[in-house]
């Protein structure tokens, strides 16, 4: 092989390492982790619309059951991290919940809930606290959620710790996509991308 091509091959390999290795430089916290990938349903209610990884409500009804989002595989103890990206196509409405981790048993409901307003600003639907701004229509915006179930909640905007939240030791599940807070109103378009779960 000639030196040029050998250093063709080693620029080629290098790129190919980077690339398979660069989902582990997107997980916050310390490992180790182990990648998985559970199975999820697809709920859409009301105006609510989903193609893929596009989630819409498509109207601007400030009442009832508006959704449009994935409800993932129900997990129990450890910890869990939840990946994913998300980028506001269109808000004329407000108050949209985007991810939430749901408490399945013994009663199952709400445990934290991450919404947008009109303007960008995120935060916890349960308490109300600025979690961050900036999350304006076309802005790509990364979350990541780790729970250690039975001790917290951390939430994490685009790599860096912004919400802690305490947590009983319960049965959970991961939802996502575009939700009807109760003080909201569509419609709205939002497009996830970049899913991925681990576990410790």
């Amino acid at each position: 092989m000639s030196k040029r091509l050998r250093i063709v091959a080693g620029i080629a390999l290098a790129t190919g390492l980077l690339v398979a290795g660069s989902p582990a430089l997107a997980q916050v916290e310390t490992g180790p982790w182990t990648s998985e990938s559970p199975s999820f349903n697809v709920q859409q209610r009301g105006c609510g619309v989903v193609s893929n990884l596009t989630f819409q409500l498509t109207c601007s009804t400030a009442s009832g059951d508006q959704r449009a989002e994935r409800r993932y595989a129900t997990y129990t103890g450890g910890t869990r991290q939840f990946e994913g990206s998300f980028r506001i196509t269109s808000l004329g409405g407000t108050r949209i919940s985007l991810k939430q981790t749901f408490r399945d048993a013994p009663t199952a409901g709400p445990f934290w809930m991450l919404a947008v307003e009109r303007g960008g600003r995120l935060y916890a639907v349960h308490g109300g606290a600025t979690i961050a701004t900036g999350a304006t229509v076309g802005t790509t915006v990364r979350v990541n959620t780790v729970h250690n179930v039975g001790k917290e909640h951390r939430t994490y905007i685009n790599g860096s710790r912004k919400h802690t939240y305490a947590s009983s030791g319960t049965s959970f599940y991961d939802k996502f996509g575009a939700y009807r807070t109760s003080s909201g109103q569509g419609p709205a378009t939002v497009v996830w991308s970049n899913i991925r779960f681990w576990r410790k």
